[in-house]
């Protein structure tokens, strides 16, 4: 009954009716789209054709919900425009210019936003090019000649825009974040089938439905714990005194700064898949390191990928969160942490309470990763066993945290009751990087 009412409640909001509305409008156009395939492309030849890849390969068809694998106009999905701003993001580090804009404000931000466009062409540019060279055998177009490849690149650097500007529209006029739902839909539509196929194996075999139902429960589990790490927080408290501003005197007040105990979001995990695609592709003559690198449920491939993910977690978490930009903030706030003088203590208390719960945020986070290895050796189907974990899962978990946490907003706005009962609010991962 209370989720009866929720929904009712959210019903009769016209603004969130009206956005939820626009938001499944928008991701039925990209699901749609991404089945139109380029023109002179055989589908049904192209899937005799097709094998089955790993690495970074399948990562970008995992984002792109197939598209990729089916020679689609999306096949490219939003990823260019992640990878442009993942580029941004670290030449905002480097380049003085791109730090100046940073600190403009909403002009310094627009500034960026354009520069990220112009880079998401040229990496489309790239991509598209390697796409139609390496990823649709000759074999499967009537015609390879140079006229269909470039219209085939201007078509993949069209389809990516369309859908960087379909993202920016579920976010102006929809709910959530429309680059987060655009990759979580594409990684979400191969979940029924992974499911069914586990499903339908399992039931072949004798006992197998408590098998199946076991798995469930453990994925249950999984989900759980990406919920814990993507909403996990440690609250440092912080006073403010009392100011007078002109003829006015502001009251001072107690405030919780939250530091996120994964603070870097997946961009570890993606950090780490790209790396260890490299060696596979580099030392191609050796079979024994090449296996390695191109098998995702092998121990040394997720050994590694452990230590690379623990790794990059400490550096984005550097790259993310400044100890001295927060305390040099709170102190021209007036705002200090009980026992710790401001300023340059300060910085050094923060440091040191997010490097303590960045190591064991870090280990969680690989631990994570290397879940689809664990449920592919207790025998579950490699389809399904890929969102035992890793960075499917912890997107979706992520992407519908902070959906819900728009929706609850909404209702509490209006007086409603929440989502949640209590009292106890939903928590997004607003600060997961990749999303922007």
């Amino acid at each position: 009954m209370k989720f009866i009412e929720t929904l009712k409640n959210i019903w009769s909001i016209k603004d969130l009716r009206d956005r939820i509305i626009n938001t499944l409008g928008f991701l039925l156009i990209y699901r749609l789209g991404s089945y139109v395939i380029l023109p002179g492309v055989n589908s049904e030849t192209l899937a005799s054709l097709s094998q089955n890849s790993n690495g970074l390969v399948s990562l970008i068809n995992t984002f792109a919900g197939g598209a990729f694998s089916r020679a689609s106009i999306f096949a490219l999905g939003i990823m260019p425009y992640i990878s442009a701003s993942i580029v941004m993001q670290l030449a905002g580090i480097a380049v003085p210019t791109i730090q100046k804009l940073q600190r403009d404000g909403e002009s310094g931000r627009k500034k960026i936003t354009q520069w990220t466009r112009y880079l998401t062409i040229l990496v489309c540019l790239v991509q598209g090019s390697t796409y139609i060279g390496t990823q649709i055998p000759p074999q499967a177009v009537e015609y390879a000649g140079w006229i269909w490849k470039a219209t085939s690149i201007i078509i993949l650097i069209t389809g990516t825009l369309f859908v960087m500007w379909l993202g920016e529209k579920i976010t102006e006029r929809g709910i959530g974040n429309g680059t987060s739902l655009i990759i979580m839909i594409g990684i979400i539509a191969s979940f029924p089938s992974a499911v069914i196929g586990e499903g339908v194996s399992r039931i072949n075999e004798s006992g197998g439905l408590v098998v199946f139902l076991l798995e469930v429960v453990f994925f249950l589990l999984v989900i759980l714990a990406c919920v814990a790490l993507v909403q996990g927080t440690r609250r440092v408290p912080v006073q403010y005194a009392k100011r007078v501003v002109g003829n006015k005197q502001y009251q001072g007040g107690r405030n919780y700064l939250p530091l996120k105990v994964n603070a870097s979001g997946v961009m570890p995990i993606i950090f780490a898949s790209v790396i260890m695609v490299i060696p596979s592709s580099l030392v191609s003559y050796s079979s024994s390191i090449a296996e390695i690198f191109s098998n995702p449920f092998g121990f040394w491939y997720n050994f590694i990928l452990a230590i690379l993910i623990i790794a990059f977690t400490y550096f984005y978490t550097a790259i993310v969160f400044s100890p001295q930009q927060i305390a040099e903030e709170m102190k021209r706030n007036g705002g200090f942490i009980p026992g710790v003088k401001p300023g340059k203590n300060t910085a050094n208390f923060l440091d040191t309470i997010l490097s303590r719960i960045t190591l064991p945020g870090s280990i969680f986070l690989a631990l994570v990763s290397i879940f689809p290895a664990f449920a592919y050796l207790m025998g579950v189907t490699q389809n399904f066993a890929l969102f035992f974990g890793g960075t499917s899962l912890l997107i979706m978990v992520g992407v519908i945290l902070d959906t819900l946490q728009q929706i609850e907003s909404h209702l509490l706005m209006k007086k409603y009751d929440g989502l949640m009962k209590g009292g106890n609010k939903i928590k997004g991962r607003s600060s997961l990087p990749i999303m922007g």
